[in-house]
């Protein structure tokens, strides 16, 4: 079928060639018009021939009519040029007796009736989609926030298939100059200031902001003016869509908390990270969990010698198994199920697989769910990284990095106690052992399990109440491929018994993180979607923070990474305290397990929550 619509397309600028000269006869010679086209009829055929063939040669078979554009108007007069010049040639050297001017006129001739009937087509083909669409109360109507050459290429997809049901409606650009100009029709008529007042004097349901080049800053200015106008948001993912071509309405993503996180990309020392992972036998504890399976991801890039998953949940580690064997075809990866509570299956790998690093993001990290179950956060959190690390120890592992959290510092709940702990128990064992202990130390990641953010978009898909347990509650935040990029530069920094801290930008208020949502949404918060205020969670604190006042902070070759001041327990005295601790998990108190929690990590304070009043406000 497309050989047909080649040949069938071909027949037709043939015939338009030819009529083109017939025309510049007409006009060149009308006193000898039967004598010209005479002459001309010998050689009508060769003329035909050099057109069809440098037609071709300069794919003007390759467009798409309805898409035809500057491309195809240039390919179109480069190929009737050239044909133009070997047919004047042709007439010179070869006897043909065709006047020049009759080449010359006929080829301009030829080059307008071939490109203009393309370009006639296309204004059809507009018209015919645009009208019956125009006002149809389906499409959506469409602001698109840049002119640039994403808007072009979005705002003429749009217009050619308006199955997707976008209307381009109005263009906005900080860029003067384009003021009042069109694109593909569409007018530019605001910059982003004046988002908000199109929005509305224009009917708007989508606001689409086509810059792929735009930082972290402008980014986060240009949504926050968005989301004032009340209409759902939605981007173009980066410049790789431009250079690869693929600016399309598939390629539109709705705008998330994460643009709005205002975080620029991660400058990573690959040499430094590929010194300790490159060929190396690797270990990742969690590696089925969020942030467990970002760092599988990152790792993989650095051709490791063996992968292995480590994970209890067998789903989520079958899941990112089947990820990277897709991607890395080559990747020697081992996918094994197993607790790190039990002893004897860790001594079991690290005996079978000569790990050289060990990455341990395995934990309970729900804050209301350990307090109820302080034994479990324990049993796994504490003793499983004590077994974690005596294996490393025991078996020569080269680095020990610890996932760790901000929930560890003044921990005022179970889990938080119980990370703290893990990390008093790497900087202890680093003293003892010729392994690198060390944790990384950060807040909230957007997007993991059980974070907020999924909370949240359920909670408006299903027409709120949106629920925060406290209209001040701050937390830090940041992307999970950004958290494990930098987990992975710390280990490339750790000289054994550090704790990194990551910069973490400036604290979010949950509130107005909800807020964003709600707009980014389409709604307006506590109008359309209600947020409602529950209260704090058993051990949940308003804010977080990242650093213990004794620890103090030093710089390292990373911008985002610091270095928190070792606060070093003695191994043997940490010994004897865990061994009372393990001792007390044979007994059913809750209240015995917390309290001797707080023995062990000083800075541990429990929050009766119950005691902080609601702001409702």
């Amino acid at each position: 079928m497309r050989y047909i619509k080649t040949i069938l397309l071909m027949v037709i600028d043939l015939f338009l060639v030819n009529m083109g000269f017939l025309l510049a006869i007409n006009v060149t010679s009308s006193e000898n018009f039967t004598e010209i086209a005479t002459i001309y009829t010998n050689d009508f055929i060769m003329v035909s021939l050099i057109f069809a063939i440098s037609f071709y040669i300069f794919r003007l078979y390759n467009s798409l009519w309805d898409l035809t554009g500057t491309d195809e108007f240039i390919l179109g007069v480069s190929g009737g040029v050239i044909a133009g010049i070997i047919s004047i040639g042709y007439t010179r050297f070869l006897g043909s007796t065709i006047p020049i001017n009759v080449c010359v006129v006929g080829t301009v001739i030829s080059i307008c009736l071939v490109i203009g009937l393309r370009i006639l087509y296309r204004i059809y083909r507009r018209a015919l989609l645009y009208i019956p669409y125009k006002n149809s109360p389906d499409q959506k109507r469409v602001m698109i926030v840049g002119a640039g050459s994403a808007g072009t290429m979005i705002i003429n997809e749009m217009l050619s298939r308006r199955d997707l049901k976008y209307n381009p409606v109005v263009l906005v650009d900080d860029d003067r100059y384009k003021r009042n100009k069109r694109i593909s029709g569409i007018k530019v008529e605001g910059n982003r200031y004046d988002i908000p007042q199109l929005a509305k004097e224009k009917d708007i349901d989508i606001i689409l902001i086509a810059i792929p080049t735009l930082d972290a800053k402008n980014k986060n200015d240009i949504i926050d003016i968005c989301t004032k106008a009340h209409c759902r948001v939605q981007i173009i993912p980066g410049m790789f869509e431009i250079i690869s071509g693929n600016a399309t309405v598939s390629r539109i993503k709705d705008v998330e908390l994460e643009d709005l996180l205002g975080r620029d990309q991660v400058k990573l020392d690959n040499d430094g990270i590929s010194s300790y992972l490159n060929g190396k036998n690797i270990l990742v504890t969690g590696g089925g969990g969020s942030i467990g399976s970002e760092l599988c991801r990152q790792i993989s890039s650095f051709d490791p010698n063996l992968l292995i998953i480590f994970d209890i949940y067998e789903n989520s580690a079958y899941d990112i198994q089947n990820e990277l064997k897709a991607k890395y075809s080559q990747l020697n990866i081992k996918t094994l199920i197993g607790s790190i509570r039990d002893e004897k299956r860790l001594e079991e790998i690290f005996k079978t697989y000569e790990i050289d690093v060990v990455f341990h993001a395995a934990a309970h990290k729900h804050v209301p769910l350990m307090e109820d179950s302080p034994k479990e956060a324990v049993k796994n959190n504490v003793f499983g990284t004590f077994n974690l690390a005596k294996q490393a120890d025991k078996n020569n592992v080269k680095k020990f990095v610890m996932i760790s959290t901000d929930k560890a510092v003044n921990p005022t709940n179970i889990m938080g106690a119980t990370k703290r702990l893990c990390e008093m128990i790497i900087q202890a064992m680093n003293k003892e052992s010729n392994t690198d202990f060390v944790a990384v130390r950060f807040g909230n990641v957007l997007g993991s399990n059980g974070s907020v953010v999924p909370l949240f978009k359920r909670q408006i898909a299903e027409g709120g109440p949106v629920t925060v347990t406290h209209k001040n509650i701050t937390r830090y935040f940041m992307l999970i491929p950004e958290a494990a990029q930098l987990v992975l530069q710390a280990g490339a920094f750790a000289k054994g018994g550090e704790i990194f801290v990551l910069d973490m930008g400036s604290p979010v208020k949950i509130y107005d993180l909800a807020c964003d949502l709600i707009r980014l949404s389409g709604f307006q918060p506590n109008k359309d979607i209600k947020i409602k205020f529950t209260g704090l969670r058993p051990g949940e604190k308003l804010y977080e923070e990242l650093l213990m006042s004794e620890e103090g902070l030093s710089s390292t070759a990373h911008n985002k990474i610091y270095i928190g001041k070792p606060t070093f327990e003695s191994f043997e005295r940490l010994e004897i305290k865990l061994k009372m601790l393990e001792n007390l998990l044979k007994e059913n108190d809750n209240n015995k397990i917390k309290n001797m929690m707080g023995d062990i990590v000083p800075t541990y304070h429990r929050v009766i929550n119950d005691e902080v009043a609601l702001d409702n406000e």
